[in-house]
């Protein structure tokens, strides 16, 4: 219960929809279903992402569908190298999830899992035409991102450092500036290592965050899915508020004058 003077956070919009929370999370990497499914009610996720290529959707096959019929899911196109495949893939999921919404994820390096920037736009403007609510996944280019939001994305998804690398956002300008160019939202997708980097999300100007490794393998998943929960509260808090000028010398809190002896 928020105390007086203080209001919950109200989560964020995207394409004119309000999601209760600033937090997306994955359902990959986790020791076992039990502990994501835990994970992720701690989380207070908005919704839940699944790559669309890795899980089955045979209806006699059990699938991580089926543990998260509570949540709303985000099919991803996680895996696709090509904007065809891509493509195709948002249509399988569209008719088998019955969503419009999809993650758009094109790769272009297996190495560094960095996207095909043109691919991607291109893949983008399709899916849009037909009608998809499109999150795409891409660089931290400030270009890029004004591309894809010029094609009709709800929403744009730059990478905070490598897939998996825990690295944290390692060109923070770039984001910030994505950020306070953007007609969209803008979602931090990959590199997140522990709530820090979410809360920095947030201070940048991030509109929330999308968390699946950092809380995967954590020691802890659980918890480490509420501080991450609570991560992006504190970020979009401070934001709000203003932070203080940062400047090379020392500014004493106390006044000088009128001290003892003085």
């Amino acid at each position: 219960m928020a105390g007086a003077g203080e209001t919950t956070d109200p989560g964020m919009t995207i394409a004119g929809t309000p999601l209760g929370s600033r937090v997306l999370i994955g359902s990959s990497g986790y020791p076992n279903r039990q502990i994501m499914l835990e994970a992720i009610a701690a989380s207070g996720a908005a919704m839940v992402t699944a790559a669309i290529r890795r899980i089955s959707l045979e209806g006699y096959a059990e699938s991580v569908l089926d543990a998260l019929s509570g949540w709303p899911i985000l099919p991803n196109t996680a895996g696709c190298e090509t904007a065809r495949d891509a493509v195709l893939t948002a249509q399988l999921a569209r008719e088998a999830l019955g969503t419009s919404w999809i993650k758009l994820e094109v790769i272009g390096d297996r190495e560094t899992l960095y996207p095909d920037t043109a691919q991607l736009v291109g893949a983008a403007e399709e899916l849009v035409g037909q009608g998809f609510t499109v999150l795409p996944y891409t660089t931290e280019d400030p270009v890029v991102a004004q591309r894809l939001a010029d094609a009709g994305c709800a929403a744009v998804m730059p990478l905070g450092s490598p897939i998996g690398s825990g690295q944290g956002i390692v060109n923070p300008w770039a984001i910030e500036l994505i950020c306070r160019r953007s007609p969209v939202p803008v979602i931090l997708d990959a590199g997140i290592g522990t709530a820090s980097d979410a809360t920095r999300a947030l201070e940048l100007g991030c509109e929330g965050v999308l968390v699946n490794t950092a809380v995967a393998k954590a020691r802890d998943p659980v918890a480490m899915a509420r501080a991450m929960r609570d991560a992006v509260h504190a970020g979009a808090a401070a934001r709000d508020a203003g932070r203080m000028p940062v400047q090379d010398t020392a500014d004493p809190s106390s006044p000088q004058l009128g001290l003892i002896g003085s």
